[in-house]
């Protein structure tokens, strides 16, 4: 029997409940559940499906999300590109990675083809290049470096969609996105320095450990906001790096 598959797209949309309700109807039956932030201003979306329905599933709330969100109009705490800024495709058993690659590749196809948006593979299917990679510098950036040749997406126009930018898709095997609220008074330089002490590459970094910091408006208060890639090779339960920074910031 066939197992089902997630998918777990990103919404640049945190602030306006109808809107995040009407984007969330626009899944359908296969929503699992909504998260959404007003300081990232972004929402994720989590749906599950088989093989062959989630991609349909996933373009139906894309196609109501693009309609509705300019993404150059944005302001939020998290990076992003698109008005769908990431729709990676889940497989929650290694025997069903090659069904989620496919699925993700008929996603970006469609995508390209039937919203006219321009689609960038990362992870797996992209020889390991990262969202943060294409993130770097924002919406503008990404712009020109497209328009330079520097990078052409895999599906869909060559140029970004005027109000809903571009898409990042990819198959992956389920992450957590684990956030710290630092007590004040901690400030934004503080949440950076200790992103950039714990992430993969950082001086004390965590293997499959992505991180950022970001101050919290509506709260008031500095975020530690981290994806942990690999929780079988780097446990939530290893707080040693993350102590060393708090202690190395005080």
């Amino acid at each position: 029997m066939t197992r089902p598959l997630l998918a777990v797209p990103n919404v640049s949309e945190g602030q306006d409940q109808e809107l995040i309700d009407a984007v969330a109807q626009a899944f359908d039956a296969r929503l699992l559940d909504v998260h959404s932030d007003p300081d990232h201003h972004r929402s994720v979306y989590t749906i599950a499906g088989r093989p062959g329905e989630l991609a349909p599933a996933v373009l139906a709330g894309a196609r109501e999300a693009s309609r509705r969100i300019d993404v150059a109009e944005h302001q939020g705490a998290h990076p992003r590109v698109g008005a769908v800024d990431v729709a990676p495709i889940v497989y929650l058993d290694e025997r069903d990675r090659g069904a989620a690659c496919a699925e993700a590749l008929v996603l970006a196809d469609m995508l390209g083809v039937e919203l006219e948006l321009p689609v960038l593979l990362y992870g797996e299917l992209a020889g390991g290049r990262s969202r943060a990679g294409l993130r770097a510098g924002g919406l503008g950036a990404l712009a020109s470096r497209i328009e330079n040749g520097e990078l052409r997406p895999d599906f869909g126009p060559s140029r970004l969609h005027a109000t809903a930018g571009a898409v990042l898709v990819a198959s992956r095997p389920p992450l957590v996105a684990f956030n710290v609220e630092l007590a004040p008074p901690a400030t934004l330089e503080d949440a950076r320095a200790i992103a950039a002490v714990i992430r993969e590459g950082g001086s004390g970094g965590l293997e499959s450990v992505r991180a950022i910091g970001v101050w919290l408006a509506e709260r008031g208060r500095a975020q530690v906001s981290t994806n942990v890639e690999n929780h079988l090779k780097t446990p939530l339960r290893n707080r040693r790096l993350l102590e060393d920074a708090l202690a190395a910031r005080t």
